[in-house]
């Protein structure tokens, strides 16, 4: 008897424990406005920072169709979910009433931010809402720095939202500052963030950053515009930028219109500026347009930053206004299998302005159209170790030209070489 009602206890026992075990596993739910969420909430929320205070870490909150004028902090493990209705899918989070204030301080160097989203040390998954910076109050004042998602030393996902109007008082101008979606990284931590299925728009700045070392910045499948050439004074803007010690890969997506105006500094669609050296960063499948230099590696000579070690694969690019289609100004890549067409200079161009640079890359397969100086410019001719193979060139001046100087075209006066770097927007 006594070992039948002891086998009896301990079933009980696994039964109960089962069900507790189940219970922490599950996920908990939380909505913010009104309507009816795919999941039942365990609480219902005004607004989105309510939400995010009052939930446990683990929460999905499920904020519903509507305008959110909020700042929004976020210091735990968490997902952001806007979920629609049969009326309405949109969830919008707009700059409060009286406009945005500081939040956060850059890791490097201390200077004020204000983001609409705040993430540090947490990992937060961000889906299906909109993040606009319309109504931000930032008038007359270059701080200050305004972003729209900003990740601290922390990770997450950014999958199928917009984020657009990261200007400072609604509209374009010189301050270095305004950038839709920033990941970076100090102190010894380590951040990797993904965007994707996304679009980023209208932005005064770069379109989707990620800096310093222990970044890991993945961009795929995202549509990134900016607003092109705007004349003289107004802020260099790149579309995606991986710099400072960062890593990551950009595959598959669209950047256009990216622009700087003035005698010597471009902007980029994809830009690698002093990205982590040798870290399999990847350059792959994106389509490319309207920029200055659709594609800039660049070395800024710091150790470990010389952003070495990239594969270029893949990517198809058209309307290159002013500038080389694809600038390697680092040791060590790999550019191969693009599609190139209408490049103002050069389709790659192996550069050496940035200090001992454009040495053992290798170009190949690479299918280059109308490029107004070469197909390939070599500024170290036959002795940087750089190839060339299996290219094909249509309507090119020179196939492959061997000068820093120019190229000089039949009929024509020498082009002139410009030495020219894109502006990191520091």
């Amino acid at each position: 008897m006594k070992l039948t009602r002891g086998f009896a206890f301990s079933c009980l026992a696994l039964v109960v424990l089962a069900a507790f075990s189940g219970q922490a596993f599950a996920a908990h739910y939380a909505q913010v406005g009104s309507c009816t969420p795919p999941n039942p909430p365990l609480h219902t929320y005004v607004t989105i920072q309510a939400a995010v205070t009052a939930s446990p870490a683990g929460t999905v909150i499920e904020i519903c169709p509507g305008t959110y004028p909020e700042q929004v902090t976020i210091g735990k493990n968490l997902t952001l979910e806007g979920v629609g209705n049969l009326s309405s899918d949109a969830v919008v989070i707009l700059p409060p009433a009286g406009g945005v204030v500081q939040n956060a301080t850059d890791v490097s160097n201390s200077d004020p931010i204000a983001a609409q989203i705040l993430v540090q040390f947490a990992t937060v998954s961000i889906s299906n809402l909109t993040v606009d910076g319309t109504g931000n109050g930032l008038l007359n004042t270059c701080t200050p720095d305004f972003d729209g998602i900003l990740f601290q030393n922390a990770s997450g996902t950014v999958n199928h939202v917009a984020v657009r109007n990261q200007l400072l008082g609604d509209v374009q101008g010189g301050c270095l500052t305004g950038d839709p979606i920033y990941v970076e990284t100090g102190n010894g931590y380590t951040s990797t963030v993904t965007v994707e299925n996304s679009s980023v728009h209208n932005y005064n700045r770069n379109g989707i950053t990620g800096r310093y070392a222990g970044t890991t910045l993945n961009v795929n499948g995202t549509y990134v515009q900016g607003a092109g050439p705007l004349g003289l004074g107004y802020a260099a803007q790149n579309g995606i930028e991986v710099g400072f010690g960062a890593k990551g890969k950009i595959t598959t997506n669209t950047v256009i219109d990216n622009s700087y105006v003035g005698p010597t500094y471009g902007a980029s669609s994809i830009l690698l500026y002093g990205a982590e050296e040798n870290s399999s960063i990847t350059v792959t499948g994106n389509i490319l347009g309207n920029s200055q230099i659709p594609i800039g590696l660049y070395s800024n000579g710091q150790a470990g930053q010389l952003n070495n070690g990239v594969t270029v694969t893949g990517n198809k690019i058209f309307g290159t206004p002013t500038f080389d289609a694809i600038d390697v100004c680092s040791n060590g890549n790999v550019v191969t299998g693009n599609t190139i067409f209408n490049s103002a200079e050069s389709g790659v161009h192996l550069d050496a302005s940035c200090g001992g640079t454009g040495q053992n890359n290798n170009a190949l397969s690479n299918t280059i159209l109308e490029s107004a100086c070469a197909g390939v410019l070599d500024d170290w001719s036959a002795t940087g170790g750089n190839s060339y193979s299996s290219e094909t060139y249509y309507t090119v001046p020179f196939p492959v030209a061997y000068s820093a100087g120019g190229c000089t075209i039949p009929g024509e006066l020498a082009r002139a070489k410009t030495v020219h770097r894109v502006r990191p927007s520091e």
